[in-house]
């Protein structure tokens, strides 16, 4: 249900992981005049073998004046306009300079053609590469590196029509919490790691992201942040820490007599304490909330799950969910009887990383779950690495080494480990 933030015109520079607000047509056609794929002679292709008069040159960039005819043939150089009457380009390979001629293209006056041609052999017809007037990109469509060559090609470098991108502010709460350049901690106290982390999530999400600083656990304080948060015209607020259920965990009271709370607690682990909230603002105006633990873990993970769908549906993706995959267990997993889990690990596709595995094929290659360990909700060093979560279901035993089981990507797989053994090409392929 949650509403996309509406659009914006950028230059094409700031539209990269941005989601287009428009189609984009071409004006004109690729190419837009007939044009050769190699460098070469063009020729009239019924001419077949045999010796020609070198007629004139055609060169990128400029359009000759040359006209074929038959008989005769044109030096042409890659990307070059083909010469009316010409019908056909031999590369330069397939031919030779007769005896006593200058090298090709430099005032060559006879030319061997040694092989025949076929008509439109080597040439790139009229709007080959696109059509005048097609669909290049559809509304919708998520802006990578080669979505920004399409729109430089088509013309579509300013005033490009995308969704917004969310303006994210975000909250630690907590009065042993400290800033992270801390030098000395004192007595009871840690340093901020969730705040720079989720700070550095939304980043990566494409968002606009504000900081907000650390809460201190009286009400007031806590208000003062939220008012703050709204003055800077937020989109989302993103906090850590105050939802569990101690004295001083404030977030949800606030929330509660300022807007509306969804949910407070969830069946998952971590994160059982999750909390999401809207509050409708003047002007037509909703912040989203969303309370997160204050263990770092459950911060990583909850954001994963919840926020980060959320930030993408507000910046207009069609599918903003975390995409699955199935994989297998590279070790036993315990399962919890009381919560289903978001088990972190490092997805890498090889053969079985481990020895005499049991109904397992040790010369395939499968994508495997490789856990990070100790998946204790504070300890951090369980989401380094982590590109996917496994998805542990609720229940008493375990899952044995080898099993089946669904994970929820959280990472580019272009970035996972390279395996002890290489992953083979294809055969054949050099």
């Amino acid at each position: 249900k949650t509403r996309t933030l509406g659009t914006e015109r950028v230059a094409v520079a700031q539209a990269l992981g941005r989601i287009l607000g428009q189609d984009v047509t071409a004006p004109d056609a690729l190419p837009p005049f007939p044009a050769s794929i190699k460098d070469g002679y063009a020729v009239v292709a019924s001419d077949g073998v045999g010796e020609f008069e070198v007629a004139g040159n055609s060169r990128t960039g400029v359009l000759s004046d040359v006209v074929m005819q038959p008989g005769t043939v044109v030096y042409i150089t890659t990307g070059a306009p083909v010469p009316p009457g010409a019908d056909a380009v031999i590369q330069v390979e397939d031919t030779e300079v007769v005896q006593g001629t200058p090298q090709h293209g430099q005032g060559v006056r006879r030319v061997r053609i040694l092989k025949a041609a076929k008509a439109g052999q080597d040439i790139r017809a009229v709007g080959s590469d696109i059509q005048q007037g097609a669909l290049v990109l559809a509304k919708g469509e998520r802006v990578g590196v080669a979505e920004v060559g399409i729109l430089a090609t088509v013309g579509a470098v300013l005033g490009l029509e995308v969704y917004r991108q969310p303006h994210v502010g975000v909250l630690s709460t907590g009065d042993e919490v400290v800033e992270p350049s801390t030098r000395e901690l004192g007595p009871g106290q840690i340093r901020d790691a969730n705040r720079s982390m989720l700070l550095a999530a939304a980043v990566q999400a494409g968002c606009q992201v504000t900081d907000l600083g650390v809460a201190r656990d009286t009400e007031g304080h806590l208000a003062g942040c939220l008012q703050a948060a709204i003055d800077k015209g937020v989109d989302v607020l993103i906090t850590s820490g105050g939802v569990s259920m101690g004295d001083r965990d404030l977030i949800k009271p606030l929330l509660e007599a300022k807007g509306t709370i969804h949910f407070g607690r969830v069946l998952m682990k971590p994160g059982k304490p999750l909390t999401f909230a809207t509050l409708e603002l003047p002007g037509g105006r909703q912040l989203l909330v969303f309370g997160l633990p204050g263990n770092p873990v459950s911060s990583f993970v909850c954001f994963n799950l919840v926020a980060l769908p959320a930030l993408r549906r507000l910046a207009g993706w069609a599918q903003p969910h975390l995409r699955r995959v199935w994989c297998r267990l590279n070790g036993a997993l315990k399962m919890d009887p009381e919560r289903p889990e978001y088990h972190r690990v490092t997805l890498q596709y090889s053969r079985c990383p481990v020895a005499d595995m049991k109904d397992v094929d040790p010369a395939a290659y499968e994508w495997w779950a490789i856990s990070t360990g100790n998946q204790i909700s504070s300890r951090l060093l369980s989401a380094r690495s982590a590109n996917a979560l496994v998805e542990v279901p609720q229940a008493v035993g375990t899952l044995p080494a080898g099993t089946r089981v669904s994970a929820l990507l959280i990472d580019d797989l272009g970035l996972m480990p390279e395996p002890l053994t290489s992953v083979p090409s294809t055969p054949g392929f050099v």
